[in-house]
């Protein structure tokens, strides 16, 4: 099994291929056993296995700040 990558809920990463309306970050707005994310561009959300995110997922765009 590959090292988990270190993404969180409110994080906009880069998935290895672009949306439909052409834009290319998208945010985590759930996390559980599957992943919600909801595109920048359109706003369109999409629930994905987190077995799948994790091979679609490029890189963190923008990491979010934890506040405690």
């Amino acid at each position: 099994m590959s090292a988990d990558k270190q993404y969180d809920l409110n994080d906009v990463v880069e998935m290895k291929k672009p949306h439909p309306c052409g834009a290319n970050r998208w945010k985590i707005i759930r996390m559980g056993m599957d992943i919600r994310v909801k595109c920048e561009g359109c706003a369109h959300s999409v629930l994905i296995p987190r077995r799948e995110f994790d091979r679609k997922v490029r890189k963190i765009l923008v990491k979010h700040e934890q506040q405690d």
